[in-house]
């Protein structure tokens, strides 16, 4: 009986996969509407961030890393998808209240949709990863064939974050203005500036038990490193994805009966 429930859950997602993609091509509609440059802001942002900050932390804070450039730009790429995606997925169920009123739609079309629209701006910025990779002359080795692989696993975990956190905000909107404070704290607690080298061991420790933390390390071995991440390291990240979809499902399921009454 339970395999017939989720089969019919899967052909259900199907049949709303065109609502999905219209909800996406809107999104990215919006997000640079009226822009001269439009797109190209994807490739343009990460740029100028990385110059910016390479100045700052490579000359005010001194951290010696190699291609420090390369460094910063991986780590930034993923955290601001992070950011983006659940920021953005935490208020999609309350911004489509009216319509949720209306006509039955499944609610998680919601913030899946504002995650994945996250995921092709993201897919934009790396053309500027590669510029740096060639202007910086880091050789291009066939480990970069595992680049989609960090990039899923990470869709996974913000899927599953982004669907818990908009089914919180409905029944507790404080959530929309606590989260800044938390991605803020969980920033810095993440190396995207900062070697883990330079933090006291006892921290360092702990630091990886950060999700982000293997994410961006994973990306970073097989782009800037050439090499293959650890065991623990794929395991960091297959582990946290499944983890987050998962509560991140429960949550949503649970909460959803009553959004009505809330909106």
């Amino acid at each position: 009986m339970k395999p017939l429930k989720n089969i019919l859950q899967v052909r259900r997602f199907c049949q709303y996969k065109p609502l999905l993609i219209e909800l996406v091509s809107r999104d990215l509609k919006v997000k640079y509407r009226r822009s001269f440059l439009g797109y190209l802001w994807s490739l343009l942002n990460p740029l100028l961030m990385m110059t910016i900050m390479t100045v700052v932390f490579s000359y005010m804070f001194r951290f010696k890393i190699p291609n420090y450039p390369l460094y910063l730009i991986c780590g930034q790429t993923l955290w601001s998808f992070f950011n983006e995606s659940t920021t953005m997925a935490m208020s999609s169920v309350i911004v489509n209240g009216p319509l949720i009123r209306k006509v039955y739609i499944p609610k998680y079309i919601f913030p899946v949709s504002r995650v994945l629209s996250s995921f092709v701006t993201m897919s934009f910025s790396l053309a500027a990863i590669l510029i740096v990779m060639l202007v910086t002359r880091v050789p291009l080795t066939w480990k970069l064939l595992l680049v989609p692989i960090p990039l899923v696993f990470l869709l996974l975990f913000c899927t599953g974050v982004g669907m818990a956190l908009s089914a919180l905000a409905v029944h507790f909107r404080d959530i929309l203005h606590l989260y800044s404070v938390v991605v803020m704290a969980w920033m810095y607690l993440t190396p995207i500036f900062y070697p883990i080298s330079a933090l006291p061991e006892k921290v360092a420790f702990f630091i990886k038990f950060n999700p982000m933390y293997h994410y961006i390390t994973f990306f970073r071995e097989v782009v800037l490193y050439g090499t293959l991440p650890s065991a623990a390291c794929w395991l960091g990240c297959a582990g946290y994805s499944a983890l987050a979809l998962l509560v991140g499902t429960l949550v949503f399921r649970k909460l959803q009966r009553n959004f009505i009454l809330y909106l």
